[in-house]
């Protein structure tokens, strides 16, 4: 277990499934305006606010709630010296990951939607001494990141190798899950989507992606075109970039999810 001031590994549930090869560590953020200023630009859209995974595990802890929060405020305040914070914390993960011979991987986003990829520069030191990057991707080109985004233009974008992004369905707002769906059209990306629960996502698993031959498709629609694709089972991991490309990425809901009715969850 890993534990840094900004980002932490073995926490998760979920994450700890695919521990072996990969070590993941997390940041966890108050999302939308918890501290003051939105950090999840599409949350009202998408109706996930609601359904947000925040309190969920120890997220229902008023500590845990109120160190989110400090760490936030502190991002809107000072990004810069966020930035040097996240980057301290990053290069003792990789220590760590080092030391325990695994790979690191690294969710951003745990319970906030910020664009790391654009305006978010960083300096590290190197044996070399200081050098200054366009963002963490660039600087730690030894670390995998990862994250599921509602911010669907981002998917457009020529994104660095080492930061995969999967894109997050809802219904709750015909507009939204039109663009989501154009977005993974136009662009291959995957689509993470919330199922009812877990036999609703079990009976769209596609058996050719459990290895054992045939196919199921399931269609999202919006107002315009759908899109149709074989379900991947992803509550198994939580190492998205290991998926197979062109899929639904199928989880089911958890926590206060449960109870969703915006349309986030699905079925």
């Amino acid at each position: 277990m890993f534990r840094g001031t900004l980002i932490r590994s073995g926490n998760n549930a979920k994450t700890v499934k695919g521990d072996g090869e990969f070590e993941t560590a997390i940041m966890y953020l108050a999302p939308f305006t918890l501290a003051g200023t939105n950090v999840c630009p599409m949350a009202e859209q998408a109706g996930c606010v609601a359904g947000c995974l925040n309190t969920a595990g120890r997220g229902a802890y008023n500590n845990v709630q109120l160190a989110r929060i400090a760490k936030t405020k502190r991002y809107l305040s000072d990004r810069i010296a966020f930035m040097q914070e996240l980057a301290l914390d990053l290069q003792r993960f990789v220590a760590y990951c080092q030391r325990k011979g695994v790979k690191p991987a690294v969710r951003l986003n745990g319970t906030s939607d910020i664009q790391w990829e654009v305006a978010h520069p960083v300096t590290r030191a190197l044996a070399q001494g200081y050098w200054k990057f366009a963002n963490v991707f660039e600087a730690f080109p030894e670390v995998q990141f990862y994250d599921y985004t509602k911010v669907y233009k981002r998917v457009y974008r020529a994104l660095p190798s080492n930061y995969s992004l999967v894109l997050s369905y809802s219904e709750a707002n015909p507009a939204y899950a039109d663009k989501v769906i154009a977005a993974a059209l136009d662009t291959g990306a995957n689509v993470a989507v919330v199922y009812r629960n877990k036999a609703t996502r079990d009976a769209l698993v596609s058996p050719s992606l459990e290895g054992r031959g045939g196919v199921i498709q399931n269609s999202l629609h919006g107002t315009g075109e759908s899109l149709s694709r074989e379900v991947f089972n992803g509550d198994d991991t939580d190492l998205r970039f290991l998926d197979p490309t062109g899929v639904i990425v199928g989880l089911y809901a958890k926590g206060r999810a449960k109870r969703d009715t915006s349309g986030f969850v699905v079925g």
